[in-house]
């Protein structure tokens, strides 16, 4: 497998080593430049409503915004998120300086637990490579790991293999709730998954090559969805593009975790093009046999494929009889309609 290069954009940009943030007088806008951190920001917010705008260059570094920065904004200073990267090279089996191991959420290069984050123009990555590490079985290599209700992720890039996308909640019993607009998200196993309910509009999703010799090489979407929470994951107006093959993913296989067995995956797929990456004859596939798709809430669009065409439309009634529920999600000052299930 050949090492995912940076954005043309950042080959001669500098690359951020740890300092401290420029802050504005009232502490309300911090600026983090390249030779400042991005952490070093975050710690220095002291109250709701903050913002922290990033500069552009490379800033290798594991982010992580607490619980206690709710409504905090960290934005890349140019609208274009090829210009700000945040990157770091953690997987789930990398080990820490104490012989334990991350573990998959542990291994986010951004991680965030705050209610009413906003995350706009920037790129998190994680640039671990299976191939580097043959001797580390726990491949998962987070790029952000969100939890938090109203959440909000808009002109964002997310860039990694197996996990990129780690979209959960605060706890099983929280329904919370997440919006991406417009953003680019790519990988190769299950690169979206998690058992927040999100929306994803106009987003592109984007499956890596890989040098397997097996099919599926890869799935979309993994949700694990709480039995107890109606709203899952939907995917909106959005592009399914692909660097593989023809046919060589799936769009989605249900997580039920080995730690939460009661989970009911929920995805909706609606007015989304998908490429010819997607396996169009069964675009759905099991994690394990012991919970097929059949039965879960993520084997409910009904894609008639158009692979050439610039949109794909979706029946609207789900694989089990019943029709979508319109909902509302609220996630900060914007309102949406969102058609789920």
């Amino acid at each position: 497998m050949r090492r995912r290069t940076l954005p043309a954009a950042l080959a001669g940009a500098p690359t951020a080593v740890a300092a401290g943030p420029a802050v504005a007088g009232d502490r309300r806008v911090l600026h983090v430049r390249p030779g400042d951190s991005v952490q070093t920001a975050v710690d220095a917010v002291d109250g709701p409503g903050r913002t922290i705008v990033v500069h552009p260059g490379t800033y290798r570094e594991v982010v992580q915004v607490p619980a206690g920065k709710a409504g905090l904004t960290i934005r890349g200073a140019t609208r274009d998120p090829h210009d700000t990267v945040v990157v770091f090279d953690n997987a789930n089996g990398t080990k820490k300086p104490d012989g334990t191991t991350y573990g998959t959420a542990g291994s986010a290069t951004f991680t965030s637990a705050a209610a009413g984050l906003t995350v706009r123009d920037l790129t998190p990555a994680n640039d671990w490579l299976r191939a580097d590490h043959p001797d580390i079985t726990g491949t998962q290599a987070v790029a952000a790991y969100l939890t938090g209700d109203r959440t909000h992720f808009d002109n964002v890039r997310l860039l990694a293999h197996q996990d990129a996308l780690f979209a959960d909640t605060t706890a099983l019993g929280a329904f919370d709730r997440m919006y991406f607009r417009r953003c680019h998200i790519e990988g190769d196993v299950d690169f979206v998954f998690g058992r927040a309910t999100a929306v994803f509009e106009e987003c592109r999703f984007h499956t890596l090559p890989r040098d397997v010799d097996f099919v599926p090489k890869g799935m979309v979407f993994a949700p694990s969805t709480a039995r107890a929470n109606p709203h899952g994951f939907l995917a909106v107006r959005g592009r399914v593009t692909s660097g593989a093959e023809d046919g060589a993913y799936k769009i989605a296989r249900p997580w039920v975790p080995l730690y939460e067995t009661t989970a009911w995956p929920s995805l909706v797929v609606r007015d989304t093009w998908l490429g010819p990456g997607i396996d169009a004859v069964a675009p759905y596939t099991d994690m394990r046999d012991t919970y097929p798709w059949q039965s879960m809430r993520s084997g409910i669009a009904t894609p008639a494929f158009k692979s050439t065409d610039a949109s794909t439309t979706y029946n609207s009634r789900q694989s089990n009889g019943s029709l979508p529920v319109t909902t509302l999600l609220t996630t900060g000052s914007t309102t949406i309609g969102a058609t789920m299930n």
